[in-house]
């Protein structure tokens, strides 16, 4: 046990040691934060001035089957422990993130989504059963046929109907270390969307970067990168390419350690220098398509976030600045008109993002998903002590037009909405058995974080960029 940064830290080994941190807690009557990893760019695994559970000392994979590619795992194996174990045996997790670092109790809490959301769906759809200890100290088995409806619900839920401590999921078989992957340069937004669509049916992943300080008809340019499995036999050096070794990122950047490439990228961290970087990116995707397919890594091609240590220290490190992602997903229909609308509305008020990522995505069955048969939009914006009142004023506008045009949000990436947004973007069903649940398993409210409270909790103020632990 710990203390510090405002809660009561706890970090257990085992399902017995978290059962007593969860009684201490509630003999006291203080409420539990679950936290994994710490990935979530919010307040999700904050609880201020009452407990946290760490749980990524919980991290051995229990059992790994190496004919089905099925794991079983305690809830702090990570993404990256998982891979590391799969990938020398010919698997590869069917759902990552852009960073390998995450737990997956936490990437199930959140259901995490990856580039190739559009073609097999959020990790829940790869997760098979999970045990959950409950507030009372029992342990249940969920899945889809065992206690579905609390399955339904905790995946994506938060850790707020309970604490994951076994994940069991299936991984997918791959030939190779490697995945082919092609740059596609598009000269607009609509024509970056209208390629995606027209390949879901053959690509493996698809993900798109933007350009967000273009104008006019080149507002949202940018670059896909299109990639695909190699097939049994395409790869002569699967024995070579399917090593961790082969895996490992690189220890540099243009000659520069990677570890003080953060540095260098803060020094572009204005709005003119962001202008310039997306321009010569925007170039640099032009002549990458040009070379055509080329072989890149599973954790290349995958885990970007991974390639700089500490990116997130370029948007500030002083107190009150720091990095805010706002990320909407939109129906299919709605999507094009509301993310011009978006990108349009934050360039008038002074917001332009640094970095827009675009994605495909397919619904599925979660009580709290974000999943829909749709796009999502991310974008980065620095906030500082200076820009946070405007940052949030216009979040609270950009809130409003994503709303009108039927989105929804990601409580992994959120920071800014309140309990008005979270009724307004799910079904009444939805949240009504979730409340449900909520109530019958923990009906004293023991599972609670800052998140929680912000987002279903009374009335529907933006919270204070002050209560969030920024990247600094």
């Amino acid at each position: 046990m710990a203390v510090g940064g405002g809660a009561r830290v706890w970090r257990p080994e085992n399902t017995a040691e978290l059962r007593d941190a969860l009684n201490a807690a509630q003999t006291e009557g203080r409420s539990v934060a679950l936290r994994g990893a710490g990935c979530s760019y919010g307040d999700a695994s904050l609880n201020s001035g009452s407990d946290v559970v760490d749980v990524s000392r919980m991290n051995r994979i229990l059992e790994f089957d190496e004919e089905t590619g099925i794991a079983d795992c305690e809830a702090g194996v990570t993404i990256r422990d998982l891979w590391r174990h799969a990938l020398p045996r010919g698997h590869w997790p069917k759902v990552v993130s852009g960073t390998m670092f995450p737990t997956l109790a936490g990437a199930a809490g959140m259901n995490i989504h990856g580039k190739n959301n559009f073609k097999v769906g959020t990790i829940g759809d790869a997760i098979l059963d999970v045990d959950l200890l409950r507030a009372d100290g029992s342990s249940l088995m969920l899945s889809r046929d065992e206690n579905s409806e609390l399955f339904h619900g905790v995946i994506g839920g938060f850790g707020m109907l309970g604490a994951l401590t076994r994940v069991r999921i299936q991984t997918k078989r791959i030939y190779s270390g490697d995945v082919e992957v092609k740059g596609i340069s598009c000269a607009s937004l609509e024509e970056m969307m209208q390629y995606v669509d027209a390949h879901t049916g053959e690509a493996d992943y698809l993900v798109g970067w933007l350009d967000c300080f273009a104008r006019k008809k080149a507002l949202g340019r940018g670059l896909i990168h299109h990639a695909r499995n190699l097939p049994e036999g395409a790869d002569t050096r699967a024995a070579e390419t399917l090593t961790i070794a082969h895996q490992e990122l690189p220890g540099s950047i243009l000659g520069f350690p990677k570890s003080e490439v953060w540095r260098i990228l803060k020094g572009f961290s204005w709005s003119g220098g962001m202008r310039t970087l997306n321009f010569v990116k925007h170039q640099m995707g032009k002549l990458e398509e040009r070379k055509g397919w080329y072989r890149q890594s599973h954790a290349g091609f995958n885990f970007l976030l991974d390639f700089v240590p500490n990116w997130k220290f370029a948007y500030g490190r002083k107190p009150g600045t720091g990095l805010v992602q706002y990320q909407v997903f939109l129906p299919k229909d709605a999507a094009l008109a509301g993310f011009r609308t978006l990108l349009e509305h934050g360039r008038a008020r002074g917001h332009t993002s640094f970095l827009g990522v675009l994605k495909r995505h397919r619904p599925d069955p979660f009580l709290l998903t974000h999943g829909l048969d749709g796009w999502s939009l991310a974008l980065d914006f620095p906030v500082s002590v200076k820009t946070r009142r405007s940052f949030l004023e216009c979040a609270r506008e950009w809130t409003a037009i994503v709303l009108e045009h039927g989105g929804r949000f990601y409580f992994a990436k959120d920071a800014v909405i309140g309990p008005g947004t979270t009724t307004a973007m799910f079904a009444a069903d939805a949240l009504t058995r979730f409340r449900g649940l909520k109530d019958e398993h923990d009906p004293d409210a023991l599972f609670q974080t800052d998140l929680w409270r912000r987002a279903f909790g009374s009335g529907d103020a933006l919270v204070s960029m002050d209560a969030l632990k920024t990247t600094g």
